[in-house]
C-alpha cells in the first residue's frame, strides 16, 4: 500500500488517489504534428527507480499533485501541487 502525503490534506492511502502518468511529459503545442503527439504519449521508456508522476486526488481536496516515486520501493521522494501558483503559496507559507 502507498501512503502519499497530500499537502492539503494530510497522509491518505493511495485509493483515494487517482495516477495521472508520467510528470515529465512535455507535450506539443495543439497544431503539431501527429507524429509529435505520438512521441509524447507513447514513446516513452518504463522507468525502473524514481520517476516523476501526477496523481489526482479524487476523494480529497481534488487537486493534481506532482509526486517524486521510486517504482521499485514505491517510496515516496517528494510531493508538490502541480499547479505553479498553488505550490508558489504552499511554498511561501512554510
Amino acid at each position: 500500500m502507498i501512503r502519499i502525503n497530500c499537502p492539503f490534506c494530510g497522509e491518505r492511502d493511495h485509493s483515494e488517489f487517482t495516477y495521472g502518468g508520467d510528470g515529465s511529459i512535455v507535450y506539443p503545442e495543439l497544431d503539431a504534428p501527429a507524429e509529435e503527439w505520438v512521441e509524447a504519449i507513447f514513446q516513452r521508456e518504463n522507468i525502473r527507480g524514481v520517476q516523476t508522476e501526477t496523481w489526482h486526488h479524487v476523494s480529497g481536496c481534488r487537486q493534481w499533485l506532482v509526486i517524486e516515486r521510486d517504482t521499485m520501493t514505491h517510496e515516496i521522494h517528494s510531493i508538490k501541487a502541480a499547479h505553479e501558483g498553488v505550490a508558489k503559496v504552499l511554498e511561501a507559507g512554510t
